[in-house]
């Protein structure tokens, strides 16, 4: 992973897209959302033509995906921007209403303020039949140069959704380790302290190897966005749908490319907390990241996670970590591949 500055993700923003893909174009991951029967003969909502936006953005740099009022967030930039492309019958209907021309992207996840995405994936229909997939890339590139990109725009099947026909999500939760740390046990460890309006002090010292063993516990689990969650309704805390299954858990010490002068081999170590899951809820990634790392600096045993999935309280469970150090990597309409993933054994 080739990043530069402060923030490890603000390379491949500015840069495009180059994680796995050894220099080459982006090519999109198949969408395998079945019915590829043409809607030639088809009217009505049939004759809407849908298309499947890949997009990378930096978290700095906006308030959040959803859009909101006075906000700046990619949500509301890009429906902006696609509202070159709504047709004339939605045309008169935000008119009427005194609302602005703008499309509606619907997204595989929404992302909270300060997190990036590499692949992140939304939708956009209209009944338009002279729009192409180049016109909706090149329209969203003009809009947040180095802050956004469209990596790829391709035309789909209208059954297509991004949220609902997704199988799985990555997320990357990624934060330099102290200059000055030694290795303890063939493992690295931190004494950063972080501060911020949503999480407490970080441990002042933590093993890396034990993060990654306890985090581990979590494969092949059904995780309850009870303790895990947070910012949620009562009734998102019982039953199936309220449950997120773990396919990748991991933790390991990376290195990372830094701009800065004083280094003398050019890089810094870091942690790198990588989970799969078919979906999470609001700050569920943070939170684990967080309590993890809090557990392993307590010396706590590697099922700590599981015992606490057992807890009453969420208090139980840490604040979340600061979103910064997160990203949304990709989406999969695909079975789940361990082999894709960049920590394995």
């Amino acid at each position: 992973m080739e990043v530069v500055g402060t923030n490890p993700y603000t390379y491949v923003i500015s840069n495009g897209y180059s994680l796995d893909t050894n220099g080459e174009d982006y090519t999109a991951p198949s969408e395998n959302q079945a019915s590829t029967k043409s809607s030639k003969d088809r009217g009505g909502r049939w004759e809407r033509v849908t298309f499947k936006i890949v997009l990378s953005y930096h978290g700095g740099s906006f308030d959040g995906w959803q859009k909101q009022p006075g906000l700046n967030t990619v949500q509301g930039v890009v429906e902006k921007h696609l509202g070159q492309f709504v047709d004339e019958k939605k045309a008169k209907q935000l008119e009427a209403r005194s609302l602005p021309l703008e499309g509606c992207a619907v997204v595989a996840g929404r992302t909270d303020k300060g997190v990036t995405a590499l692949q992140q994936v939304c939708s956009f229909y209209t009944w338009r039949k002279d729009v192409k997939s180049n016109d909706i890339k090149d329209a969203i590139n003009k809009a947040a140069p180095d802050k956004l990109r469209p990596l790829h725009v391709s035309q789909v099947s209208r059954q297509f959704h991004p949220n609902f026909a997704a199988k799985w999500r990555r997320y990357l939760y990624i934060f330099p380790l102290d200059e000055d740390v030694k290795p303890i046990s063939g493992e690295e460890q931190s004494s950063k302290i972080v501060e911020g309006p949503e999480c407490n002090i970080k441990p002042q010292s933590f093993d890396v190897g034990k993060v990654d063993k306890i985090i581990r516990q979590l494969e092949g689990k059904s995780l309850s966005y009870k303790m895990f969650a947070r910012d949620t309704q009562a009734s998102r805390s019982v039953g199936p749908p309220t449950e997120c299954f773990m396919f990748h858990s991991r933790a390991a010490v990376a290195k990372l490319h830094t701009a800065d002068e004083n280094s003398e081999e050019g890089t810094t170590r870091a942690i790198c907390i990588e989970l799969v899951a078919n979906r999470f809820l609001r700050k569920m990634v943070r939170v684990l990241v967080a309590t993890a790392i809090r557990e392993a600096a307590a010396g706590a045993e590697e099922d700590a996670l599981l015992n606490l999935m057992e807890a009453t309280c969420r208090r139980a469970t840490a604040p979340p970590a600061p979103p910064d150090g997160l990203c949304l990597v990709d989406v999969g309409y695909e079975d789940f591949n361990r082999q894709r993933c960049f920590i394995v054994d």
